[in-house]
């Protein structure tokens, strides 16, 4: 018999609005679940099992009483403790912040409450969320459900492996350079990165962002299906005005021909044998599923979108990070602070004004292509999902894990949605693939999505291994 948390979060919320189930049980099945399989990986470190109970009520009451409970009704979800949960410490995995209690949620913690999400707890990230990797002083080490020698990706790693664990229906996270796609990736579930604008964030327990920060880091779904990230973007997107940069685009833009465009090595990335497989097997499902598909040989400029991205996001407070990460005494933060140091310390006084420039020319180029080019197949990374810990045996492993992740880093910089599709295993190790559309044309992510989805994806929610 299935079990209520293994259910997808539209078959789930379908029931509860039917009374075929109640929002109670559903929460009872989820605390569960999580008491279950949390401790072998770590994924959720904070929860409050009496307010996941009291807040399932209230839907079960609004049902009752004939109203509209929202999208999301009764469906577990998990959120990252980068964002405000009024009551909950907004730790973003460093003890320097174990006592940053939030007194008003996120946009993004309102609106998915208000689509009749049930906050089932809180996942954890790198100290500062800086690295693909998901470890830190205050939380501890997450680990990947699907093999534990692997990373469960970073810097959305406990919300990834909550989702492919079955702790809740859907996973919010965060990504400036990859955060959402990685860890789905690594995970084997799906990940979608929305455009800039699209979903609304304010952390009002903390400073303003810096501008680099401000132009790349998004919230948004992860999800073991497409259909499930589509309903949870649409909640997460209603405006709040507390976002100066959200945009009210709509969700659904005019229909395009079903032509999908693959390069497998944009700007000359070298992908692993496996990575080539996935992004071929890809584009055959697209073609079985009615697309065309072209294969085109390069992209607009990575490697710059790459540099210019570390610019924006270091140029401009690199020294506060040093010394917070100096306190912090995090070694995954120094081994970053340190791997950049000597390059941000050179920088002049006006780079992050001159990288803006560029910025706006890379844009363009892009937006010109993706024009041409509505759906772009793409790796998500040059290999497959790292052995957990790579980027900190040595400065090489360090500089190979950062080479390998040029889509994640560099597509960013332009605001540009994203989507992670899992797609298979190799052995036990998670691969799949990224599709890349033009800004608020999620839809279009979706849509080739779904039909990559179709072909099989790897069995999910599963017991931790």
């Amino acid at each position: 018999m299935t079990e209520l948390w293994q259910l997808t979060a539209t078959e789930l919320a379908s029931r509860i609005r039917r009374r075929d189930v109640s929002a109670r049980e559903t929460a009872e099945a989820a605390l569960a679940r999580l008491d279950a399989v949390n401790p072998s990986i770590n994924a959720v470190v904070d929860h409050r099992p009496d307010q996941v109970r009291d807040d399932a009520d209230a839907v079960d009451r609004a049902i009752a009483c004939g109203d509209d409970p929202g999208p999301l009704a009764g469906v577990p979800v998990t959120v990252k403790v980068n964002i405000d949960q009024a009551g909950f410490a907004t730790t973003n995995g460093v003890t320097l912040q174990r006592d940053l209690i939030a007194q008003t949620s996120s946009p993004v913690v309102d609106n998915l409450k208000r689509a009749g999400a049930v906050i089932l707890g809180r996942t954890n990230t790198p100290a500062f969320s800086l690295r693909w990797f998901t470890t830190n002083l205050i939380h501890g080490n997450t680990r990947n459900p699907r093999d534990p020698s692997l990373t469960p990706g970073g810097s959305s790693g406990g919300a990834a492996a909550a989702a492919a664990a079955g702790i809740g229906c859907l996973a919010h996270g965060t990504d400036i350079a990859g955060s959402i796609r990685y860890p789905a990736y690594a995970c084997g579930v799906h990940g979608l990165r929305p455009s800039l604008g699209r979903v609304a964030a304010y952390n009002a327990s903390s400073p303003e962002r810096s501008i680099g920060a401000q132009l790349m880091a998004v919230s948004g779904p992860i999800g073991r299906s497409i259909a499930d990230l589509r309903v949870a973007l649409a909640a997460m997107a209603t405006p709040d005005s507390r976002d100066p940069w959200w945009v009210p685009a709509l969700l659904e833009g005019p229909p395009v021909p079903r032509v999908a465009t693959l390069c497998l090595q944009p700007d000359g990335l070298p992908i692993v044998a496996e990575v080539e497989a996935a992004l071929l097997d890809a584009a055959r499902r697209l073609e079985a599923a009615g697309w065309i598909v072209e294969t085109i040989g390069d992209v607009p400029s990575l490697r710059e979108a790459c540099e210019l991205q570390v610019q924006l996001w270091l140029g401009d407070g690199f020294a506060g990070l040093a010394e917070a990460a100096r306190r912090e005494g995090d070694p995954g933060a120094l081994a970053v602070v340190a791997a950049f140091r000597e390059q941000a310390e050179s920088w002049p006084p006006d780079i992050v004004a001159r990288a803006l420039v560029r910025r706006a020319t890379l844009t363009r180029e892009w937006l010109g292509f993706l024009n041409a080019h509505p759906v772009l197949l793409l790796p998500v990374s040059a290999e497959l999902p790292f052995q957990d810990g790579l980027d900190m045996r040595d400065e090489a492993s360090f500089r190979r894990v950062w080479r390998a992740q040029a889509t994640q880093i560099g597509l960013p910089l332009m605001g540009l949605p994203g989507l992670a599709v899992s797609t298979g295993l190799v052995g036990a190790t998670p691969v799949g693939v990224q599709l890349v559309s033009r800004p608020y044309r999620e839809d279009l992510c979706l849509l080739a999505g779904e039909a990559i989805e179709a072909g099989g994806v790897p069995a999910a929610p599963i017991d931790p291994v």
